[in-house]
């Protein structure tokens, strides 16, 4: 199988990459060989920027909404602008440049060019923003405007100029011109999804309502239901189904289903057995239907009277039935599956770990390695091209990762592990730390010397510093004559160096200076009232950044002061891994900013970038919609981000 990355660059060029799945036999199949493409340098200024997916493929953002605009073609929609498309059924899937980071929550098509995606954004403070997305040819998507800034979440077209869009306000959305104008039509009603069958007969779901209209949104007539309304399909102007449910409990969930054979006149209650929300359904005729939800696949071929489960691990959000055979889910991670015999079985159409990767070392522009979750190691020796799963012998977390060279690296994570290689990850030894609490993050300066840090993130116990001269075959505590948990640390030699963190209790900052190796170590001030720092790098004994919640500290006296530098963003945000080259001036910081769960919104990736010392930040286009915890730079222009979801971004033009 091959995933083919379609990024358009500039106005007129356009670049293919291809990568090739191969998969071994290993814990998880999906994880035993990550394939991956690179994008080329795409134009300054292009939403798509210069970091692409590597993992997962085609996305690790969460997927709502699938649509077959003919027989053979897919798209899908989902979080952060995200917009993939098959033209092959699925073997082949070409992600594309959307102009926008807001979540796309429904699309429709009504051929193979012509379509719409339509959604939103929703900050902390309750401000929404609205999208709706139009393309004429199937590849290329301009913005269009409504004259509201109301999120919207569902969308419907029945040809080239006619369509309706519902979502969060009291209206709904009308245009017979394409999209140029949008016209609301007044509803009492806080809708989620709408469905037209024609340019006269429609039906829009709200809450434990559903309206009807045959005038074409004139005139609606409201009709109660039992549940919540998610999804809905209608295979002519009479017969047709709803599916839905709500959260009654953390671990309680309805599930709804519901059919009409007279236009949503009436509606019958269906029982699909399951007990699970359902955010999805599609029918090719009046028998033969599918629906899914939360760990949900249920398939009819009866109109409903009788639903069966396929059963399914993933939360799913969207499918498509092509026809009694043939169709495609889409839910969280991006997961996409399909299946050519009615779901009798189900196949991964979307590849690679799903763990979550926090931390990140490269030595060179080809080789490098990522941790996370699970006790997950895996290694490129390729820029990312290939990832490769290796065995760490463990189920530990993994927060931290140090290599010195093709060879020798070390990782740390939960319980005070740390593991040791010098084969460049064919085989991982255990060493004893001597720590009983997490270990965050580890520095080496070479084969021999290197530093991890730790602590309670729950308690004021003291921070945990352990060091080793002989790499790793003893470690030894030294006292961080403070309490706190100890995030981050960096050594520029094997005397110099700085540790991060915080007070759990009082609820400030943690900055650690050592000229003698650690046998010491003196608090710094930041000079500012900072909750917390997570990362912290060096680039020789006077040059560093730290960085943390709502802050980025710089320094260029080894830390005697620190200044906070502005973001150069509105908002709260968080950052947990930064990068610096030897120039002191160039530097990427990642982390996440903070949104109100509309569906697939975890936080959206943040990608900051400086190349004057951080007296400027700039924001750099991060194609992932989940937290980037770690980041590594070799160069000017190769370097990599990983993050949660099974998230690894990489860029070889310094992520511009």
């Amino acid at each position: 199988m091959t995933i083919k990355c379609w990024m358009r660059l500039g106005l007129t060029s356009l670049a293919a990459i291809t990568g090739t799945i191969g998969c071994s036999s290993a814990r998880n199949p999906a994880d035993s060989l990550l394939s991956t493409h690179r994008s080329n340098r795409a134009a300054p200024g292009t939403t798509c920027g210069g970091w692409s997916f590597q993992n997962r493929l085609p996305t690790s953002n969460t997927l709502n909404a699938v649509t077959a605009p003919v027989p053979g073609s897919l798209v899908a929609v989902g979080a952060n602008g995200t917009i993939v498309r098959s033209d092959d059924g699925g073997e082949n899937w070409m992600q594309q440049c959307t102009g926008t980071t807001d979540n796309l929550i429904d699309v429709s098509f009504v051929n193979a060019q012509t379509g719409w995606a339509v959604g939103g954004y929703q900050d902390g403070s309750g401000r929404t923003r609205q999208t709706i997305l139009h393309t004429s040819d199937g590849e290329t998507w301009t913005p269009q405007s409504s004259g509201s800034n109301s999120y919207l979440s569902g969308v419907s077209f029945v040809d080239a100029q006619t369509g309706w869009a519902v979502g969060g306000s009291q209206f709904i959305l009308h245009t017979t011109d394409g999209g140029a104008t949008w016209t609301p039509q007044a509803m009492n009603d806080y809708l989620s999804k709408v469905f037209f069958f024609d340019a006269q007969s429609g039906w829009a779901l709200g809450v434990f309502r559903i309206h009807h209209t045959t005038d074409g949104g004139a005139t609606w007539r409201e009709h109660s239901l039992s549940d919540y309304p998610r999804a809905i399909s209608f295979v002519d102007a009479k017969t047709g189904t709803v599916v839905g449910g709500h959260q009654v409990t953390p671990s309680l969930y309805t599930e709804f289903i519901a059919r009409t054979t007279d236009g949503g006149e009436t509606w019958s209650l269906q029982d699909g057995g399951t007990h699970n929300t359902l955010y999805g359904v599609s029918f090719t005729d009046a028998n033969t239907g599918m629906a899914v939800g939360l760990q949900a696949i249920l398939r009819t071929s009866d109109g409903g009277a009788s639903w069966t489960s396929q059963g399914t691990p993933d939360p799913l959000y969207g499918i498509s039935l092509l026809d009694g055979s043939t169709a495609t889910a889409v839910g969280y991670q991006g997961v996409i599956k399909s299946t050519g015999d009615g779901g009798g079985t189900w196949s991964l159409q979307s590849r690679g770990s799903t763990h979550w990767f926090l931390g990140v070392s490269f030595v060179d522009a080809e080789n490098g390695w990522a941790v996370g979750r699970s006790g997950t190691i895996v290694r490129t020796k390729d820029s990312g091209r290939t990832w490769t799963v290796q065995d760490s012998g463990t189920n530990d977390q993994f927060s931290g990762v140090s290599f010195v060279d093709v060879n020798t690296g070390t990782a740390v994570g939960s319980r005070g592990t740390i593991l040791r290689t010098t084969d460049g990850g064919a085989s991982w030894a255990p060493q004893s730390s001597g720590a009983t609490l997490p270990l965050f993050g580890v520095s080496f300066v070479d084969a021999n010397t290197g530093w991890a840090v730790g602590g309670d993130e729950y308690s004021s116990s003291a921070g945990v510093i352990v060091h080793t001269a002989d790499g790793g075959k003893t470690w030894t505590a030294q006292s961080a004559g403070t309490n706190g948990v100890l995030y981050g640390v960096s050594f520029v030699d094997a005397d110099t160096g700085w540790a991060v963190g915080a007070f759990a209790s009082a609820g400030s900052e943690i900055i650690l200076h050592t000229t003698d190796g650690g046998a010491t170590w003196i608090r710094q001030s930041s000079g500012s009232r900072i909750l917390t720092l997570y990362a912290v790098f060096f680039v020789d004994a006077n040059t560093g950044t730290a960085v943390g919640l709502d802050t980025i500290l710089h320094t260029i006296d080894g830390g005697a002061t620190w200044t906070r530098q502005s973001s150069g963003i509105s908002g709260g945000f968080l950052l947990y891994g930064v990068s610096s080259l030897a120039d002191g001036n160039t530097g990427w910081a990642v982390g996440t900013t903070t949104c109100i769960a509309i569906r697939g919104c975890s936080g959206e990736g943040l990608i900051l970038h400086t190349i004057d010392g951080g007296q400027t930040w700039a924001r750099q286009y991060s194609p992932a919609a989940t937290v980037l915890r770690a980041v590594s730079f070799v160069d000017a222009h190769s370097g990599s981000a990983v993050g949660y979801l099974g998230t690894i971004l990489r860029t070889d033009t310094g992520g511009e």
